[in-house]
């Protein structure tokens, strides 16, 4: 039997994907894998809820008020010793890309020092993993109502589109003097089915960087209790 798919049916397809697909920086993946890391101890991490980040560590006796400066170290790329030329370089620029969204965000609200001080938190980052979308997989599971009914059966299986990109990555805050440990969170994000950056493969994994950022400046700010705190 032939199947006949309307206008109507296409339009209906293409705005549920959208709908599920969020904004550009995509969304939290339902899970994430725990294990050894680069910065902290998975074992002190606990399930966040919410928006927070997906598993994470806060010090309880962490005053956010007695930091003016912070110091951000260079992205750190875990699986460095396991990825090809192409994959470092393009893994290389995401960290490249993170440092400067940490740099943009933060200097808004403290002196960016390059070496510890005083009054100085320290901010460390590392992508755990990364995974570029699919262009084309990404279109004709957006736009072709027979790709839009597989990604969204894949969605409601995963948590995850079809052709999407993805990303995780770690964060440690420390008292730059001390070492004490502040804080530190462990998420993962995937992209959604915005229209920008379609035939960009590393826009999802990029954006996500660019929304942790934001986020992290947010959280910081309501923990000094600050007025003019952004939410991403």
């Amino acid at each position: 039997m032939k199947t006949i798919i309307t206008m109507g049916t296409t339009v209906a397809f293409f705005a549920l994907a959208v709908l599920l697909g969020g904004c550009g920086a995509g969304m939290q993946a339902r899970s994430v894998e725990v294990k050894q890391s680069l910065l902290v101890n998975p074992s002190i991490l606990k399930k966040g809820t919410g928006d927070q980040a997906l598993y994470r560590y806060v010090n309880p006796k962490a005053d956010p008020k007695q930091y003016a400066k912070i110091m951000i170290d260079p992205v750190l790329i875990e699986k460095q010793g396991e990825l090809d030329a192409d994959e470092r370089e393009n893994y290389q620029k995401l960290a490249n890309n993170a440092y400067v969204y940490l740099t943009k965000e933060l200097q808004q609200d403290y002196r960016i020092v390059q070496s510890p001080e005083p009054g100085t938190m320290r901010v460390q980052m590392a992508i755990i993993d990364a995974d570029s979308s699919k262009p084309v997989r990404n279109v004709t599971s957006t736009l072709i109502p027979i790709g839009i009914g597989i990604s969204l059966v894949k969605y409601g299986a995963t948590g995850k589109q079809s052709g999407v990109g993805e990303i995780t990555a770690e964060f440690k805050l420390t008292d730059a003097m001390s070492g004490e440990l502040l804080g530190a969170g462990l998420d993962k994000r995937v992209g959604g089915k915005d229209v920008k950056g379609v035939f960009d493969s590393w826009h999802h994994a990029d954006a996500a960087l660019e929304y942790w950022a934001q986020r992290l400046r947010f959280v910081l700010c309501t923990g000094r209790g600050g007025t003019n705190c952004v939410k991403p």
